[in-house]
């Protein structure tokens, strides 16, 4: 899977507006890392982006892409994207206060 590295961070994508999610709505996780889409979102060019989500992968909706931002995380660092009304954001593995029985 390719992935932008800039300074040792990688480029994500997410959707943190209300509305509409965009992994959490059915895009795959090769898509939030895409180089394209990410200079696409990086340039402002929403329909373009648009158009390159629904070309490239049909079985998703695309209402969330119109909000999407890169956000610059570690390389390695483990995450999860959670939504809440279609406005997505992290969950950093550090943050999680696991219980062990």
């Amino acid at each position: 899977m390719e992935k932008v590295i800039k300074d040792g961070k990688v480029g994500v994508l997410i959707s943190p507006g209300y509305g509409a999610g965009f992994y959490t709505w059915g895009y795959p996780t090769e898509a939030i890392f895409n180089p394209t889409l990410i200079e696409l979102v990086e340039q402002q060019k929403v329909q373009e982006a648009i158009d390159f989500v629904e070309k490239t992968w049909t079985d998703g909706y695309s209402g969330g892409v119109q909000d999407l931002r890169v956000a610059w995380i570690e390389e390695g660092t483990r995450f999860i994207i959670e939504e809440y009304d279609g406005a997505e954001s992290f969950r950093f593995e550090e943050d999680i206060d696991w219980i062990t029985a």
